[in-house]
């Protein structure tokens, strides 16, 4: 199974959380900014170290010298194009790509400025792609951080270029001790705009937080949500495991509110960690056969030295999905997408043709 050539659909991919570490080697040069490693190879290591140090301090503490990188125009925009590059390789065909831009504004730019530079890049690593014979679109979600207090501000933001690629909103950061209702105004705003919204939430927090999203976030999808599991009732009966939903769990499943769930990095970040510290003790499987909306993502690429392929190639190792069942995630995650019904079906189209493909 060549999981490498199949269509997908990225829904919950960091721009900060992607660069190639040559590309961070340049651009540290030029500002001056010093790095924990000085050659590719090295510093990608460095990277993979502290993600897999087993604190989230420490993953999160890696940001530092992206985000340090991604301070002017030039770098933005570079930064964004190559990311379209690396998503085409991975067998992208769609993409949304997350990120907050009130942290690159310490070069002088402007909120404004910076997600269009961003755009920039987007576009240019799209036409490259078709240029080459390839195909991939993608879409802005402008994040607010959750611990700032400009959520209403960013969200403004991200409608006023709702017609310049930005496709949704988000909140990110610091989940526990910050919940969603303390950017209502922002929600509330989004809501009268019909701007789409996704939420951090089930990620470093519980149900109460997953609730919260859905009910002050209006959230159509949950970023990660992986919690969820912590409203499971397992119980055994006879020999046979019977699940009961509580009550948020069965509204994420009765309305089939899309799970982007990011498999390695809750992993590393310990998002799952009272379920156990192996892989296989990762609640995605039960999830998706459970008939929850699962979606699967590489979260940060760089940090997590993964990929949409490695996170799908550990499904089928760890848990025997099937072609049939990799499908399906990208079925699910094409109907998630911030597009419009037309260009939802188109997605879908091209996957179901790609899997085809894939089984002759």
């Amino acid at each position: 199974m060549k999981i490498a050539k199949l269509p997908k659909i990225s829904l919950h991919d960091h721009l900060d959380g992607g660069l190639r570490p040559q590309t961070i080697i340049e651009l540290a040069e030029q500002i001056g900014h010093k790095l924990p490693a000085n050659d590719a190879e090295s510093l990608n290591q460095w990277y993979l170290d502290s993600a897999n140090s087993g604190s989230l301090v420490k993953y999160l503490e890696t940001f530092d010298h992206t985000i340090a990188v991604m301070q002017t125009k030039e770098g933005l925009t570079r930064v964004a194009r190559e990311f379209v590059e690396d998503l085409h390789k991975d067998g992208v065909i769609y993409g949304e790509i997350r990120w907050a831009p009130e942290q690159h504004l310490a070069g002088g730019l402007t909120l404004d400025e910076v997600v269009e530079a961003v755009q920039d890049g987007l576009e240019q690593g799209a036409t490259i792609v078709d240029e080459a014979g390839g195909y991939i679109r993608t879409g802005q979600l402008v994040t607010a951080m959750r611990h700032n207090n400009r959520g209403l501000e960013i969200a403004e933001l991200a409608v006023r270029h709702r017609d310049n690629g930005v496709v949704g909103f988000d909140i990110a950061g610091p989940e526990l001790g910050f919940p969603p209702v303390n950017h209502k105004a922002a929600f509330d705003y989004l809501d009268e705009q019909m701007f789409p919204v996704t939420v951090h939430a089930g990620e470093a927090d519980g149900i109460d937080s997953i609730r919260d999203a859905l009910l002050s976030g209006r959230a159509l999808r949950l970023g990660h949500g992986v919690r969820i599991y912590q409203d499971l009732l397992m119980r055994e009966e006879d020999g046979i495991d019977y699940v009961s939903l509580g009550e948020t769990a069965e509204w994420v499943h009765f309305r089939q509110i899309p799970l982007e769930l990011c498999p390695t990095s809750n992993m590393q970040t310990g998002a799952v960690a009272d379920l156990g510290e192996n892989y296989e003790d990762h609640p995605v499987a039960i999830l998706f056969d459970l008939g929850f909306n699962v979606t699967i993502s590489p979260d940060n690429r760089l940090m997590s030295g993964t990929s949409i392929t490695k996170e799908l190639e550990l499904l089928v190792d760890q848990f025997e999905f099937d072609l049939d069942d990799l499908e399906q995630l990208q079925l699910n995650a094409a109907e998630a997408t911030f597009q419009s019904l037309d260009a939802r079906e188109e997605l879908a189209d091209m996957i179901r043709e790609g899997f085809a493909k894939a089984r002759r």
